[in-house]
């Protein structure tokens, strides 16, 4: 940093601050004289200039900037208008003094470079904070030439001329102005002058300004102002003389004269005292000429094109300058690379040299490592390459391959004849009928005994555990040599063109093998010979043409079949090869998996024979006795008589006119006893028609023909709903006035759960029906029962006195959605456990070719308010009858438009009223509006911040701005609920199309 010591004078205009920077006095006064340099332009009357008395002020400003700004950090948070920051200019990467006109965006700033007067768009990276000391008054000032404006009806092209003609006078040159006025945005009116020449004047001959009219001394001239954030903008899209790169540009050159040779001496003696910090920008230039000199336009013009036509031959020699250069180094870099080649050459010639001395050498060292690696190869051997395992395999196959054993045909023949003759005595109607059928199932029930022992025993003698390891144990070893298999039909001509090509490998591989084994045989049989030349204790000559001249082809004819040889052995296979050997492969794979699936098969029967072997030998020739469940309905019958006593004796008591409270609490407590005791019978005795059910079902199907009277035939029609011991009168029971609008409903309590037993008007052919659909109802339940998403049945009973048939069911109280919405609606994360909950109870009726038909809020639950079920609908209605009925969600019909249209109901029908259903959840309803009726209204990206995807959040102080930005699109919002609700009338109408 540089201090108060280096400035010794300031002039009466200016102050020193406490790092010892001059500012400039903001005080003008009327015709005073300055000489100030050219240095941006605005417009054809407008631009910036700096005083000559500066120039220092200006190269210290550089240089403290490039020491602190490359330092500092970014600016964060908001930026202040009266602020000066650290600007980075874009063309010469150098660091100015600048303040923020304009926040473009959040990463872009319009700036004006204050100590030049020019502007451009930054990054906020590029823009940093500077000390204090640097936070002074600009260098620069802005003009304008007194007496002119810009016409209001000027073109752009007219005011981009006059503003390159104003540059051209006085950029970079050194005028002097006669201060008129100052305006109140700090604006100096002054007269410029260029040695004689009155610039004003001259912008006014050339038509680019128009003069105006003067009140007084002091007064502005009038015209139409321009918005300075426009005339700004405006004057980045047009081309500006920056002062970063001065002299490149021709329009705006400046010329060389005394006052730049001053500058650059000043620099120069700044420099030897030891600061060698240099202004990142040129110097600020003069013109060649004194102020007092008389100097015509005409020469301005001539100097300005001698200007350009040096700047022209300096561009051209720059660029011979840099061509010399390119061509200098490319003939360097070509010495180079010749130089390295000569020594290549000489490196390859001694090469060359050295192993010519050593050229048996060499060649016996690789015959001998090619060599070690045959004996490798021949020791491991390459069965894998010539399918020898495939071919081993398939001979495992056929030797030991496991067939259908010859009893599993006898006796799937019997059991199909068994079962003919079960399915007979289902069937029958009459006892004495059944007696003469059940007589020939049993004799077909000792065949059929006889028929499993000697399949069991057939297959304990075939080892077919052992057979099966073979094969598991064959399969992963092909798995792990050739991967997975590829799937193809069973083929034995793949085998036939397998064993094909395995001879011809084998035929070719064995003479490669043979021509090795004769070459080898041949250099053995030389250097035996050689030997004898070579040993002097030998007496008879030897002629050494005949034992040392053809080693060369003896070495040469070795090599290739030592190489012909490893090629086979080592070399990946062809395309065609590896093709037959997969194809063997996956044949192999194939009949492997086909015999382990005939073994599996064969195993689950084995498995069911010896399990229906242990069971036939306990009922064989036997019959199932039904004595304990008679002795349980007779258990009933008697404690239904004591309950009903004791009923009698409380009413009696409570209508007595002293009733003794005591003795009728001690008779509740003995009646509830009883109904306990009753229902756990009711539930021994359903245990005792599950196990005779299953007895009926796989052995004995006579058992409702041969004991009518325990009712079994219709507990096996019910799916184990139906019971008929259970009677109303037991229940201590509570009318549901509040429920009962349709059918009669009473609310009981079954053993510490509370229950609803629902009444139906039934006759004797509806009886059947609501038997039927009950029954088929509670075998869909019965598949996942918790699982199922459904309303489970615990029993169904008929009146014995009344056309009725009852429902037991479990009661939730006020857990019907209906209710629920109605009191405290379900949040987004019950809402979705819920509505899964119901979704998966359609699932199960709908796999059970059940149509719900009637889907509404009154019968979905929400247990807990995070488990949702389907209730039971009307067993006494069929599906048309359901449908029919039409059900409303709000203002909307949960009728489908097919059903409208008269079409059936189907599962898509119940899939519309669940639709139907999520609309009462106004958040869903809104998605569904812009998803549904609102093609290309929403992005994906919308639809994940959907209001009814996103998790509550505590409340916060609400931001008004906020509110106002959102409230277009609130009402937009209000349009489209608006809309969609037009469109669920004219769906309730049966008009719904797709253009809502």
């Amino acid at each position: 940093m540089w201090g108060q010591g280096h400035f010794s004078r300031a002039s009466a205009t200016e102050s020193v601050s406490f790092s010892g920077i001059v500012q400039m006095d903001e005080d003008t006064h009327y015709d005073k004289v300055e000489d100030v340099v050219g240095s941006h332009i605005e417009d054809a009357v407008t631009f910036w200039a700096q005083s000559i008395n500066r120039n220092k002020d200006i190269m210290k400003i550089g240089c403290s900037l490039s020491e602190v700004c490359p330092q500092a950090s970014s600016v964060l948070g908001n930026l202040d208008p009266k602020k000066i920051y650290g600007g980075l200019f874009s063309e010469d990467k150098c660091w100015y003094r600048c303040k923020v006109l304009k926040i473009i965006s959040d990463e872009k700033c319009l700036v004006r470079y204050i100590d030049y007067g020019n502007t451009e768009i930054l990054n906020r990276s590029d823009i940093v904070e500077i000390p204090l000391e640097l936070q002074f008054s600009s260098v620069a000032k802005k003009y304008k030439l007194w007496g002119l404006h810009i016409p209001s009806n000027q073109e752009v092209t007219q005011f981009d001329q006059g503003t390159t003609f104003l540059g051209s006078l006085i950029f970079e040159k050194e005028i002097k102005m006669r201060i008129k006025a100052t305006s109140q945005d700090g604006t100096v009116i002054a007269q410029a002058e260029y040695g004689s020449v009155d610039i004003g004047e001259e912008v006014f001959k050339k038509g680019f300004a128009e003069k105006c009219k003067l009140t007084s001394r002091t007064d502005i001239c009038e015209e139409k102002k321009l918005d300075p954030g426009q005339l700004v903008l405006r004057n980045l899209k047009s081309p500006i003389p920056l002062w970063g790169h001065r002299s490149n540009q021709s329009t705006f050159s400046r010329p060389k004269g005394h006052l730049s040779e001053k500058l650059t001496l000043d620099l120069k003696n700044e420099n030897d005292a030891g600061n060698l910090m240099t202004f990142p920008k040129e110097s600020l230039a003069v013109g060649d000429f004194n102020l007092g000199s008389n100097v015509s336009l005409a020469k301005i013009k001539q100097d300005q094109k001698l200007i350009e036509e040096n700047e022209k031959l300096k561009t051209e020699k720059d660029a011979l300058l840099e061509s010399y250069k390119a061509l200098e180094l490319k003939v360097e870099q070509i010495a180079q690379e010749l130089q390295q080649e000569k020594a290549a050459a000489v490196d390859l010639t001694n090469h060359l040299e050295s192993t010519l001395k050593t050229c048996i050498d060499t060649r016996m060292k690789n015959l001998a490592a090619k060599m070690e690696i045959l004996k490798e190869m021949r020791h491991v051997g390459i069965s894998v390459r010539f399918g020898n395992d495939l071919s081993d395999a398939i001979q495992v196959l056929d030797e030991g391959c496991f067939t259908t054993p010859a009893s599993l045909n006898g006796l799937e023949i019997i059991w199909a004849e068994y079962n003919l003759a079960q399915e007979k005595i289902k069937t029958c109607e009459y006892v004495n009928e059944g007696n003469i059928l059940i007589a020939q199932r049993n004799e077909m029930q000792q065949k059929l005994y006889m028929s499993v022992e000697d399949f069991i025993l057939e297959v304990d003698e075939s080892s077919l555990n052992k057979r099966l390891k073979t094969l598991q144990d064959l399969s992963v070893s092909l798995e792990a040599v050739y991967g997975e298999a590829k799937e193809g039909a069973n083929s034995d001509e793949i085998l036939k063109k397998f064993y094909d090509w395995k001879c011809d490998k084998r035929e070719e591989f064995t003479n490669v093998r043979s021509e090795t084994d004769a070459s080898l045989q041949r250099l053995v049989a030389w250097f035996q010979r050689t030997l004898k030349v070579f040993d002097l204790s030998m007496e008879e000559p030897l002629i050494s043409e005949d034992t040392v001249d053809n080693i060369d082809e003896i070495l040469e004819k070795t090599e290739s079949s030592v190489c012909k040889e490893l090629e086979i052995a080592l070399v990946d296979q062809g395309d065609a090869d590896k093709e037959i050997i997969l194809n063997t492969y996956s044949q192999v794979l194939q009949k492997i998996c086909s015999e382990e699936r005939l073994i599996a098969t064969v195993q689950a029967k084995y498995k069911d024979s010896i399990e229906f072997k242990k069971q036939l030998i306990e009922y064989l020739n036997k019959s199932p006795s039904v004595d304990h469940l008679l002795s349980i309905k007779k258990t009933l019958k008697s404690l239904k008589a004591r309950l009903r006593w004791k009923l009698v004796e409380k009413n009696n008591l409570e209508e007595s006119d002293d009733p003794d409270g005591s003795q009728i609490e001690k008779i509740k407590e003995e009646i509830t006893q009883l109904r306990n005791n009753v229902f756990q019978e009711i539930y021994h005795e359903r245990e005792e028609y599950e196990m005779l059910t299953s007895l009926a079902q796989k052995w004995f199907p006579e058992l409702p023909l041969l004991h009518p009277e325990i009712g079994l035939l219709k507990y096996m029609n019910s799916g184990g709903l139906l019971t008929m011991s259970l009677e109303r009168d037991l229940l201590d029971a509570e009318p549901m006035k509040e429920l009962s609008s349709k059918r009669p409903l009473v609310c009981s309590e079954v053993n510490g759960q509370i229950i609803l037993l629902k009444g139906y008007s039934v006759d004797v052919d509806t009886e059947a029906k609501v038997i039927e659909r009950a029954a088929t109802y509670h075998r869909a339940w019965r598949e996942a029962e918790e699982e199922s998403g459904l309303l489970p049945l615990i029993f169904l009973f008929l009146c014995k006195s009344d056309p009725m048939a009852y429902l037991m069911v479990p009661y939730y109280p006020r857990a019907n959605l209906s209710t629920v919405q109605a009191s405290m609606p379900l949040n987004s994360e019950e809402a979705l456990k819920v509505m899964k909950g119901v979704a998966q109870g359609l699932y199960t009726l709908h796999k059970a070719d059940i149509i719900h038909g009637s889907l509404h809020q009154n019968n979905v639950f929400a247990i807990n308010r995070e488990q949702g079920i389907v209730g039971d609908f009307d067993f006494t209605k069929s599906v048309s009858q359901r449908a029919s009925v039409n059900m409303m969600v709000g203002d909307l019909s949960l009728i489908s438009p097919e059903l409208k249209m008269g079409k059936p109901a189907s599962p898509s029908s119940d899939l519309y009223a669940y639709g139907c259903l999520l609309l009462w959840d106004d958040k869903v309803k809104s998605l569904l509006c812009s998803l549904i009726y609102y093609r290309s209204s929403m992005t994906a990206e919308q639809v994940l911040n959907a209001e009814c995807f996103l998790i509550p959040k505590e409340k916060s102080v609400p931001n008004p701005e906020k509110d106002t930005e959102y409230t277009p699109y609130k009402k937009e919002e209000e349009i489209k609920m608006e809309n969609l609700d037009k469109c669920m009338e004219k769906t309730r109408n049966g008009e719904a199309n797709f253009d809502c």
